[in-house]
C-alpha cells in the first residue's frame, strides 16, 4: 500500500487526515480518482498540483506509474508574479 500525506491546504477536503494509505495501483490520474472518492471535492486541487513519488517531483504527472509502496505528497504549485 502507497502513503499519500495531504498538507494544510488538501487537509480542508480531508477532515484534518494528515496521511492515508492506499491501494494506488496505477497511475497518478487514477490515484487522484480513488483520493476524490474517498475526500469529495479533494481532486481537482490535486490535479492542479505538482507530485513527488518518493521524493522525486514529476510536473503535469497524471500518467506517471505509481509504484505500488510509494510514499506521494502532492504539492500545491506557487504562483508567480
Amino acid at each position: 500500500m502507497a502513503i499519500v500525506h495531504f498538507g494544510l491546504e488538501q487537509q480542508r477536503f480531508t477532515g484534518g487526515v494528515t496521511e492515508i494509505e492506499i491501494d494506488a495501483a496505477g497511475n497518478v490520474a487514477q490515484l487522484i480518482a480513488k483520493l476524490d472518492a474517498k475526500f469529495p471535492g479533494i481532486g481537482p486541487l490535486l490535479e492542479s498540483s505538482a507530485v513527488a513519488i518518493d521524493g522525486e517531483v514529476v510536473n503535469d504527472a497524471a500518467y506517471e506509474p505509481v509504484p505500488p509502496e510509494a510514499e506521494i505528497y502532492f504539492v500545491v504549485k506557487a504562483a508567480g508574479g
